[in-house]
């Protein structure tokens, strides 16, 4: 059965989390859990980060690194993402955001211990499993904070932990790697998240579940009836094409990130020092406007037209393409980075809207699970698929292309980014019919 869309309407709720949950608490626990995202993206990106310093000891190929970068943290994030989330819809979120920091941060670490490529791969699950705690409750306790016309606004700077994340893992992994070798960086980036974890337990309290939601939009479901809300995730043609074109974003966006340190220092000749310094600060700054200013943008406009939701990415990934390509073609580091920076902030334009959608049309029981459902898609397909494919690609092209192999898989990834407008305009079609009718599209 398809849930009853909630799209913001302006009109005020009579409930509230707690009579402690202000305004500046509310924006506090945002923020808190921002910092857990932060090193939650900061721990996944690491490796990347690091790809050319760690093919060369441990001596692996492109496709291993891929498979490291994506596949295997992927597969183990999104096995177990549903069942964590499914349990969190039914217990306490904020142990849970906890207990996974601290899981994640130990496993990350343990990279830094790793000889060879089955021992790297086994700390990468661990990070996996670990991550796949973190993100979804988080989405859920942060929008029992926040009324449905605030959600994007909020889930927005949330999702700012990603471009800090990869900008803070580039400053910081990339000059510890740069001083101290790679393992030190492991342990750099890793450690931290335990202070984190303790954080989140002395001062995050558990908001009440649908306390911010008009009562049409809170029909129950039992909770224990795991199959009725992947029926109704799956069922509803809004959230089947949000999660198809959220899964085509990540595909090329992760299929970009995770190879272009790597491609910088590789085909252009930037050193890791020079990565952790420029790098850091153009992704920092780039995506970061790109994930807020796509949840300001849906807040504001998702309330003259719902389908707002699904064409701000779709705007996002028409600018991105030409500036993708002319970034992998540039003569030189300075206009290729230039370039990628902005088809950086362009194409992120996808994840705050899409998780608005998610956490303003299912019921408050069901906001982990779905946020779950909508994130096995898109890491399993994106995250799982993108890197794999450009490292395979690579190692496939580098007897006819040489040195300029990675360049050429890169390109071969950036026309993924039309699928995405096409799954775009499929996602805003439905939007609009089940705005327009109250029914599914």
């Amino acid at each position: 059965m398809a849930a009853e869309v909630a799209f913001p309407d302006g009109r005020p709720s009579s409930r509230r989390p707690g009579p402690a949950a202000s305004a500046r608490y509310r924006y506090l626990c945002v923020g808190i859990l921002a910092l857990a995202y932060t090193f939650n993206f900061l721990d996944r990106q690491i490796l990347s980060l690091l790809a050319e310093p760690v093919r060369k000891e441990l001596h692996l190929s492109d496709s291993q690194i891929g498979m490291l970068t994506g596949f295997a943290f992927a597969l183990f994030y999104t096995l177990f993402g549903v069942p964590i989330a499914w349990f969190a819809d039914r217990s306490h979120r904020v142990r849970i955001v906890a207990l996974a920091c601290a899981c994640w941060s130990l496993c990350s670490a343990a990279g830094g211990l790793a000889s060879s490529f089955l021992q790297l791969a086994m700390a990468r699950m661990g990070v996996g499993i670990g991550e796949a705690g973190g993100t979804t409750p988080s989405y859920a306790i942060i929008s029992d904070y926040f009324p449905p016309k605030e959600r994007g606004k909020a889930l927005a700077l949330y999702s700012l932990g990603v471009p800090f994340g990869i900008a803070i893992g580039a400053a910081l992994g990339g000059g510890v790697a740069a001083h101290y070798g790679w393992r030190a960086a492991f342990f750099a980036v890793g450690l931290p998240g335990l202070l984190i974890a303790l954080l989140i337990l002395t001062v995050v309290r558990e908001p009440v579940r649908g306390s911010q939601d008009a009562p049409s939009a809170t029909r129950e479901i039992a909770p224990a009836q795991l199959g009725a809300t992947i029926a109704m995730f799956f069922g509803d043609p809004v959230l089947r094409w949000t999660a198809v074109s959220t899964a085509l974003g990540a595909f090329a966006g992760y299929g970009s990130s995770n190879w272009v340190p790597a491609f910088l220092m590789r085909h252009e000749h930037m050193t890791l020092s020079q990565i952790a310094l420029l790098y850091s600060v153009c992704v920092g700054v780039a995506v970061g406007f790109g994930t807020w200013f796509s949840g300001y943008l849906a807040d504001r406009l998702s309330r003259r037209d719902p389908r707002a939701y699904a064409m701000i990415p779709f705007w996002g990934s028409l600018v991105a393409l030409p500036f993708a390509v002319a970034g992998y073609l540039a003569p030189s580091w300075p206009i290729s980075l230039a370039c990628l920076t902005v088809s950086g902030a362009a194409a992120i334009l996808y994840l705050a809207p899409a998780l608005a959608v998610v956490q303003n049309i299912v019921p408050p029981q069901a906001r982990s699970t779905s946020a779950a459902l909508l994130l096995l898609v898109l890491n399993l397909v994106g995250l799982g698929g993108g890197p794999v494919y450009v490292g395979v690609l690579s190692d496939l092209f580098k007897p006819h292309f040489g040195d300029r192999s990675l360049q050429i898989a890169l390109l071969c990834g950036a026309p993924v980014l039309l699928l995405v407008m096409g799954a775009c305009l499929m996602q805003a079609r439905a939007l609009g019919r089940t705005a327009k009718t109250g029914a599914p599209a």
